[in-house]
C-alpha cells in the first residue's frame, strides 16, 4: 500500500473514532461491538486446551511415575496460567482501558517489542498452529478408526486383527474442515467452540469413568513412584520417553498462541484483560482437574502398559458402544478445535493479501449465498481457494506422518517455551518497564530459562521417538 494510501487510512480513522466512541453498534476502534464474555472466552480456551492431548496423559504419567507425573502437570498448569495473565495485559498497548488494541499475538509483539523478534514470533506461531492442525487431523482419524475397529472386534469376538488404513478418515476430516473453514472469522465460531467444549468434557468423562471402573474391578492402583520400570523398557528408552512425556504434557496446555485472538472477542467494560484473567483461571482450574483425574486414573488402571491414546489404544474394549460415543465426541471436538487454531493463520494471510492487492475483486468482493432458514452466507473467492488449499496441505502431511504420540510431544516442545513463556515474559517486562536486574526481572528470566531447558529435552525425546517410527515407516501405507 502506498504512503498516500496509508495517510488516507490514518486520516479516516482519526475522523471516525470520535463519532463511534460510546456507540451501541461499534467499539472504540471502529469495529462492530464485541459480545464475548467470561463464558465464551472460557469455552474457546477449553476447546483449545482439552484437545487430543488429554488422551496421552496416562502414557505421560506412566513414564514419569506417581511423584513426577502429577508434579510436572501442576507445574505446567501454573506456568500456563501465570504467563497467560502476563499476556492478557498486552492486549492493549499503554493504558489497559483505552490503549491501542493488538488484534493478534503477533500484533502485540510488533507493538511492544518490535524488531527481528516480530518475524521470529510470526514464524514460530504460524508453524506451531500449522503443526497443531496436522496433529488434530491425525488424532481425529485415529478416533474414527477406533470406532470402526471396536465394532469389528465386537462382531468377531476379538478374533480378527481388524487392521485398516487411516487415509480415508483423514480425507473425510479434511473435507469437513474445508466446509467449516469458510466461516469468515473467530467471532462467528463461538457456537462451534461451545459444542466442542461440551464434547471434550464428554470423552474426558468417559475415559475417567472407564479408568475408575477398571481400578475398582482390579481392586488396586497400578504404577510406581518412579514410572515405567527398567526391564519393560531399557534405560535409554526410559530417558527418551520421560523427555517425550514432558512434551506431551506441554502440548496439553498449548493455547497461549491464540490467547490474544480470543481476548479480541471480549466486550468491555470491564477491561478485556480483567475478563480474560477470570476466563483463564476458570479454564485452567477446570482443565487441570480433568487432566489430573484422566491421567492418574488411566495410569492407575494400566500401570506401565498405559496406551499412548487412552481411548483408541484399546486399553479398553468394552462397553464398545460407550467407546464409540467417546471417540465420536473426540472427532466432533477436534473439528471445532481445528478451526479455533487455524483462524489466526487464515486472518493473517487474508489481511496481508488485502493490503498487497487492495483493488483485486478476487480478494475483496463477497457474494451473498442464500441459505434456507438461515441468514445469507458471505462467500469470498480468495477465502474459498486459499483455505481449501491450506486444509488439503495439512491433510496430505498428516497422511505422510501419522505418528500421534511423537507428533503431539514434538509440537508441545517446540511451541511451549517461545510462545507460552518467552514472548509473554518479554512483552510484560517491556510493557510494565520492569528495571533490568531487579528482583522481579531476575525471577521472570529464571522462569524463562527453566522452561527453555524443559522444552529442549522434551523436543529431543520426541525427535528420538519420530526417528524410531521412521525405521518401520512407509509413506501413505500406515495402518492400525
Amino acid at each position: 500500500m502506498s504512503e498516500n494510501n496509508n495517510q488516507q487510512v490514518f486520516d479516516i480513522s482519526i475522523d471516525v473514532v470520535p463519532k463511534i466512541n460510546g456507540s451501541k453498534c461499534f467499539d472504540d476502534d471502529g469495529r462492530l461491538k464485541r459480545t464475548g464474555s467470561v463464558w465464551t472466552a472460557s469455552a474457546h480456551i477449553i476447546t483449545a486446551v482439552i484437545g487430543s492431548g488429554v488422551l496421552s496423559l496416562a502414557w505421560a504419567i506412566a513414564q514419569l511415575g506417581w511423584i513426577a507425573g502429577p508434579s510436572v502437570m501442576f507445574l505446567f498448569s501454573f506456568v500456563s496460567y501465570y504467563t497467560s495473565c502476563l499476556l492478557s495485559d498486552c492486549y492493549r498497548s499503554g493504558d489497559p482501558l483505552t490503549g491501542k488494541r493488538n488484534y493478534t499475538y503477533i500484533d502485540a509483539v510488533r507493538s511492544i517489542l518490535g524488531g527481528a523478534r516480530v518475524k521470529a514470533c510470526g514464524l514460530i506461531q504460524y508453524l506451531n498452529l500449522f503443526g497443531i492442525a496436522i496433529g488434530y487431523t491425525i488424532a481425529a482419524s485415529v478416533s474414527m478408526m477406533a470406532i470402526k475397529r471396536s465394532n469389528c472386534f465386537h462382531e468377531s469376538g476379538g478374533k480378527k486383527p481388524c487392521h485398516m488404513s487411516s487415509n480415508p478418515y483423514m480425507i473425510l476430516f479434511g473435507v469437513t474442515e474445508v466446509l467449516l473453514s469458510q466461516i469468515p472469522d473467530f467471532d462467528q465460531i463461538w457456537w462451534l467452540s461451545i459444542v466442542a467444549a461440551v464434547m471434550s468434557f464428554t470423552y474426558s468423562s468417559i475415559g475417567l469413568a472407564l479408568g475408575i471402573v477398571k481400578v475398582a474391578t482390579a481392586g488396586t492402583f497400578r504404577g510406581s513412584l518412579t514410572g515405567i520400570s527398567i526391564g519393560t523398557v531399557t534405560e535409554t528408552q526410559k530417558m527418551w520417553r520421560s523427555f517425550q512425556a514432558l512434551g506431551n504434557i506441554a502440548f496439553a496446555y498449548s493455547y497461549s498462541v491464540i490467547l490474544i485472538e480470543i481476548q479480541d472477542t471480549i466486550k468491555a467494560p470491564p477491561s478485556e484483560a480483567k475478563t480474560m484473567k477470570k476466563a483463564t483461571v476458570l479454564s485452567i482450574a477446570v482443565t487441570t482437574t480433568f487432566y489430573m483425574l484422566c491421567g492418574c486414573m488411566g495410569y492407575a488402571a494400566f500401570g506401565d502398559f498405559a496406551p499412548g491414546n487412552l481411548l483408541t489404544g484399546f486399553g479398553f474394549y468394552n462397553p464398545f458402544w460407550l467407546l464409540d460415543i467417546a471417540n465420536a465426541a473426540i472427532v466432533v471436538h477436534l473439528v471445532g478445535a481445528y478451526q479455533v487454531f487455524c483462524q489466526p493463520i487464515f486472518a493473517f494471510v487474508e489481511k496481508w493479501a488485502a493490503q498487497r492487492w487492495p483493488e483485486s475483486k478476487l480478494i475483496t468482493k463477497e457474494f451473498q449465498v442464500p441459505v434456507p432458514g438461515l441468514p445469507s452466507f458471505k462467500l469470498n473467492l480468495f477465502r474459498l481457494v486459499w483455505r481449501t488449499k491450506f486444509v488439503m496441505l495439512t491433510t496430505i502431511i498428516s497422511m505422510l506422518l501419522p505418528f500421534f504420540n511423537d507428533v503431539v510431544g514434538l509440537l508441545g516442545a517446540l511451541g511451549f517455551w517461545p510462545l507460552t513463556v518467552y514472548f509473554p515474559v518479554e512483552m510484560y517486562i517491556a510493557q510494565k518497564q520492569i528495571p533490568k536486574w531487579s528482583t522481579r526481572w531476575i525471577c521472570l528470566q529464571m522462569l524463562s530459562i527453566a522452561c527453555l531447558v524443559i522444552s529442549l529435552v522434551a523436543a529431543a525425546g520426541s525427535i528420538a521417538g519420530v526417528m524410531l517410527d521412521l525405521k518401520v515407516y512407509r509413506p501413505f501405507k500406515t495402518s492400525y
